[in-house]
């Protein structure tokens, strides 16, 4: 598939005195589980901060289905969605109000609010604790909640930084299933992860990044390459960028 939902190109980043990204280049594409892979701290939030717009790049650039995250940030943000480890929701709100207030910052239109909100709570089977205050709700509910913020606006790019780190063994899985079910439907599903079984599993291709460097890319097949898994492969390669 050569059609490419996001194009990072030589991004270069620092934050304060530290340089995070030297010169990063990586494609994801529609209908795939790309992996971004990397240890503590090489550079693999930075890098998503800067694809959703939160984050200016120093140098380089990053277009999102062919817009520019600096020249169009409004068209970027429309169509990505993001799940984090640090779920965020605002605790005073429901689950449902939660996921409203995201849509209207995505820009849903107000005709179209409450059967997006809907279709979402139906989707993710919500509808037990869709009124219920967000302070009240288990962590599993909570990241379902942040999925279906995420989610609400349809976009066809779905970025997953560490999901799973806070959660257990139930909420993980179906935090997996959700990123296959995507694939399926033609999204283009980002996965930052330190776990590598977890990404030899689910992601059709991967980039490692260290100390803000591309270490390695490619099918997931070939950067394993003669090594038993992909965590042998991983550990291997960024031993030899040291």
């Amino acid at each position: 598939m050569t059609e490419k939902a996001v194009k990072v190109d030589r991004l270069e980043k620092a934050l304060g005195a530290n340089k995070v990204l030297r010169g990063i280049s990586l494609e994801a594409h529609p209908g795939e589980i790309f992996g971004l892979l990397g240890p503590n701290g090489a550079g693999k939030t930075t890098t998503l901060r800067i694809i959703c717009t939160l984050l200016a790049p120093d140098a380089g650039s990053v277009e999102v289905l062919g817009f520019d995250t600096q020249v169009a940030p409004e068209e970027v943000r429309r169509r990505v969605g993001v799940v984090t480890a640090e779920i965020g929701v605002y605790p005073r709100l429901s689950a449902r109000e939660n996921i409203a207030y995201f849509a209207e910052l995505s820009g849903v239109l107000d005709g179209e609010l409450d059967r997006k909100v809907e279709a979402v709570l139906d989707r993710l089977d919500m509808g037990s604790f869709a009124k219920q205050r967000a302070e009240s709700l288990s962590s599993g509910q909570k990241q379902k909640v942040a999925i279906a913020r995420a989610i609400v606006h349809d976009p066809p790019v779905l970025m997953f930084d560490e999901p799973t780190s806070n959660l257990d063994v139930l909420a993980s899985r179906e935090i997996r299933d959700f990123m296959v079910e995507s694939k399926g439907r033609g999204k283009s599903v980002i996965f930052s992860t330190h776990v590598l079984h977890d990404a030899e599993r689910l992601c059709d291709r991967v980039t490692i990044i260290h100390q803000g460097r591309v270490v390695a890319g490619g099918p997931t097949a070939e950067v394993r390459g003669r090594y038993h898994d992909l965590e042998d492969a991983f550990l291997s390669l960024v031993e030899a960028a040291t």
